[in-house]
């Protein structure tokens, strides 16, 4: 099987190159405005312990929102389901940074994958904490889950979030009017912004990743019902107001970030990483989305158990 896969996602990114339909970077953030989306990468790790590339695999970029699935799995294991008085765990149907369903629901987030939600769950893993003790929590998880300690923060792009990310303070003020924020905001915000902008390739992402697929050479940071937990959520509100379609498309949990990169999980089977930096109307990456849905016929890989064709 190793063989095929590996011929398979070669000329898949062969295709993808030759459309070269890439769609837009995020130009709200500085930093990821200069990024090229001509690009594409894909790594997938496997049961069996192998780890399959092709593209541009092993080149870092920011993961951005992904890393709110290992700060969630860090508070996960520091107060376990206390978390949910706090978030909720309901599709938003809005996008990632709306403030509209926060002043409706009087500031508790729908799910801790919008902006707020996990504005609130990196507010929880500051508390009684300062905030480098907070970032080396979340490093010190996705390292061992990589099992590769050369995994760091891109103080650049850190910085250039900070100087234009005005809705994220929106949304943290917002949150610490309805008492549901127990930092200060620009103090939840800095820790937010430098979680956001962790870098790390497709291979280094997807061997994190294998946590949370329970593949059997993963270490053994995540109990079983968190991984599933986990996982509930990546389907449901991985992709934002895109989750949906991507669900429908795809049949995997998946979590996505403005950087371009997808976490797609097929459980106890393969932990994959995607990265293309130009994005769609959702603000998930275009060309991953669409290497999502290859990839998961291609293998027939679902949740739902249904052979594709």
């Amino acid at each position: 099987m190793t063989e095929a896969l590996e011929r398979f996602l070669v000329d898949l990114d062969t295709e993808i190159r030759r459309r070269g339909d890439w769609g837009d970077v995020a130009d709200y953030i500085p930093e990821l405005a200069r990024v090229d989306p001509a690009q594409f990468g894909i790594a997938v790790s496997l049961a069996d312990g192998q780890t399959v590339t092709a593209g541009q695999a092993s080149k870092p970029f920011s993961i951005q929102s992904v890393s709110k699935v290992f700060s969630l799995a860090c508070v996960l294991g520091r107060i376990g389901e206390q978390v949910w008085t706090r978030v909720g765990r309901e599709p938003s149907g809005r996008p990632f940074d709306s403030i509209l369903l926060l002043e409706q629901e009087h500031g508790r987030p729908r799910n801790p994958f919008i902006n707020a939600g996990a504005l609130v769950t990196t507010d929880e893993l500051l508390t009684g904490r300062a905030p480098k003790e907070a970032l080396s929590e979340i490093l010190a998880f996705v390292r061992a889950a990589a099992e590769d300690e050369d995994i760091h923060i891109d103080k650049a792009v850190a910085s250039s979030e900070a100087e234009t990310g005005y809705r994220n303070v929106a949304l943290a003020n917002y949150l610490k009017s309805f008492g549901n924020l127990k930092s200060q905001p620009e103090m939840t915000l800095g820790t937010y912004f430098h979680q956001c902008a962790i870098e790390m390739s497709c291979v280094q992402l997807a061997r994190a990743g294998r946590v949370i697929a329970g593949l059997p050479d993963a270490p053994r940071l995540l109990t079983p019902l968190k991984a599933r937990r986990i996982n509930a959520l990546m389907m449901m509100c991985g992709h934002y107001d895109g989750s949906g379609d991507f669900a429908f498309r795809v049949g995997l949990p998946g979590k996505s970030g403005v950087g371009g990169g997808i976490l797609l999980i097929a459980p106890e089977r393969a932990s994959i990483a995607i990265w293309s930096p130009g994005l769609n109307a959702y603000g998930n990456s275009m060309m991953g989305t669409y290497a999502a849905e290859q990839l998961a016929q291609r293998m027939e890989w679902s949740v739902f158990g249904c052979r594709t064709g």
